[in-house]
């Protein structure tokens, strides 16, 4: 029989993060002949985010200007005008920020690992705004941050105007550093959590909508005045070019974290009506073991409340300033299905319920009596700048960053158990490995690319194991101390490997032989020093790519792998390990559990 609890005098706080399914907003923009799309104004409050993603060939090119007014004049000649813009400049990023109160114009200047940021290639932004302190990050690298000064603490950054991918021809816009506009594709502008429909645009030129290209489509042919177009090119990979990368798809309803370091979101509420009672409700969908799921906390942060993912298992810790309470639950959370959680604290009592089903009871720590903290619960993880003081060890338990949590908020989404590096993927699976004299691997894996390193394990003297594909052949290293071996697997129709297809792979060291075998077609490669028989290695299994400061002696090339890759298992005589990609140690520029596009 369920259990009964009167209801409070004071006010019961229910999250619930659920979006209604209507008609799907239009997320993304394509610039191609110059132009601007006008979004309605958003203003940078004290507390506030920002996420973008963006993908060009040019080097220069306005992506965000956010624009307000002089208060007495209403014009932008004045020197006191708050604004804020995110421009591509000569193939890095420069955000400059002004408050304007009148003190100097602040400026982030971020460089691309590879030199320029025009690289055809998606990349992520985020802006995150705490008081003073506005942190900027692209992609996985360290983040910067701007320091607004003492008066502009509290103080809303005012917009009037919202330009995404340029401004209009007619605007005086003298604080801005550019007016080039922007060529290619924005997308996923997300503000404060909400993600902003481009359909809702109160202005554009020369943009279009719904579409993310990076140049003009070609025109298709007319046979006479009243014919039809051509039909579309099939969408099926031709044999003599790599298959197109897609991207993963917009999702209606739902949140999905974990992508990027630090994802979370920021809910306001009313503090005081969460003092007496707590109830916070919500659905996951996870196939992660560890992770942070939502932390509110004081200023302090002796007073906080937490839901975290341990093992698999789901625990709601809090604390009203007296000792910590814990209560936990046994329904296994981490097996990639839909689940409903509701956790409340209520007259002593703190209680979890999954699924309909409650957790036993457990009866609260100290003397305390109220839940005294910020208005503020961090959903799916922590900006990259907060300290949290009580998430125990989840900063080394989740590969991807403190608090992070691949999980899914909201409407359903279907993916499939793999693993898709981005273009800049390192995931160190399993650390002190010895391959010695035998060992076999085998994998899968589906590549839009001709380059890229697919597994690596060396020692930091010459012992080493090496995959990877090179201009579209696949190449197995072995190094047992004597020299490299190398059979290397060419596909007879060129273009093959990088089809977009799923293509099946077993590496065999025995000794000094080494035997490859893609899709069924085997090739082979011995050494001839018979007695050198054991590669002596105790380092970590680097899958993907490798970091910029690791070597790698039996890697030809430092090419990330591009596209998705399951089934790892590396087999010694009756030693057979299966590797959950997710469960790795380190994990950069890595989504697991997923695999964008649909399969050829």
């Amino acid at each position: 029989m369920g259990r009964k609890w009167a209801e409070p005098s004071a006010c019961t706080w229910e999250l619930t993060v659920f979006s209604p399914l209507c008609d799907q907003p239009i997320q993304s923009v394509s610039f191609l002949r110059g132009g601007y799309v006008e979004l309605p104004p958003t203003s940078l409050s004290p507390e506030s985010e920002l996420l973008a993603t963006f993908a060009t060939q040019n080097n220069s090119g306005i992506i965000l200007a956010a624009l307000g007014r002089d208060a007495e004049k209403q014009n932008r000649r004045q020197a006191h005008v708050p604004f804020f813009s995110i421009m591509l400049v000569e193939g890095h990023i420069e955000v400059h920020v002004s408050s304007g109160d009148g003190t100097s114009l602040r400026k982030a200047l971020l460089h691309a690992p590879t030199g320029t940021y025009g690289d055809r290639q998606e990349h992520s932004i985020s802006l995150v705004r705490n008081r003073r302190i506005i942190t900027v990050q692209l992609d996985e690298t360290s983040p910067v941050e701007l320091k607004l000064s003492a008066l502009a603490e509290s103080k809303t950054i005012n917009i009037s105007n919202l330009y995404i991918g340029g401004i209009p021809e007619d605007e005086e816009i003298p604080m801005l550093k550019m007016r080039k506009s922007f060529q290619g594709c924005i997308k996923n502008l997300i503000f404060n959590m909400e993600l902003l429909d481009f359909t809702r645009a109160v202005g554009h030129e020369q943009a279009d909508l719904d579409t993310c290209l990076l140049s003009e489509r070609p025109k298709l042919a007319l046979h006479g005045e009243d014919s039809e177009l051509l039909p579309e090119p099939s969408t099926l990979p031709h044999p003599e070019q790599c298959a197109v990368d897609i991207a993963p798809g917009y999702v209606p309803g739902a949140y999905q974290f974990g992508l990027s370091q630090s994802s979370h979101l920021m809910l306001p509420f009313n503090q005081s009506a969460v003092r007496r009672r707590l109830l916070v409700q919500l659905t996951i969908r996870t196939f992660a073991s560890s992770g942070l799921i939502y932390y509110m906390a004081h200023q302090n942060q002796v007073d906080y409340a937490t839901l975290q993912l341990h093992g698999g298992y789901l625990h709601f810790m809090f604390d009203l300033g007296k000792g910590r309470t814990k209560v936990s639950h046994p329904t296994l959370l981490s097996d990639g299905k839909w689940h409903t959680v509701k956790t409340e604290y209520f007259k002593r009592k703190g209680v979890m319920t999954v699924d309909g089903q409650e957790s036993p009871m457990v009866t609260m720590v100290g003397d305390g009596t109220t839940l005294d903290v910020e208005g503020m619960l961090y959903l799916g993880g922590l900006p990259s700048q907060y300290r949290a003081r009580n998430i125990g060890n989840m900063r080394k338990r989740n590969p991807k960053g403190l608090g992070e949590s691949d999980l899914l908020v909201g409407k359903k989404l279907d993916t499939e158990e793999e693993l898709e590096p981005d273009p800049d993927p390192k995931s160190a699976v399993k650390e002190g490995y010895r391959v010695r004299s035998d060992l076999n691997i085998t994998l899968e894996f589906r590549t839009s690319s001709e380059n890229g390193v697919l597994l690596g394990i060396s020692s930091a003297k010459v012992d080493a194991i090496g995959l990877e594909i090179v201009s579209g052949k696949l190449l197995f290293h072995v190094n047992n101390g004597a020299g490299r071996i190398t059979a290397t697997y060419e596909p007879r129709a060129a273009k093959t490997l990088c089809d977009g297809r799923w293509h099946t792979l077993q590496a065999n060291k025995s000794k000094h032989r080494v035997i490859l075998t893609v899709d069924g077609n085997t090739v082979s490669a011995e050494s001839p020093h018979t007695q050198s028989t054991s590669a002596d290695t105790n380092n970590p299994i680097y899958v993907g790519g490798y970091p910029a400061n690791v070597k790698q002696n039996c890697l030809s090339s430092r090419a990330s792998f591009r596209g998705c890759l399951r089934k790892l298992t590396l087999i010694k005589g009756q030693q057979v390990q299966s590797y959950d990609l997710n469960t790795a140690f380190d994990l950069q520029g890595v989504f697991p559990h997923s695999c964008p596009g649909a399969e050829s």
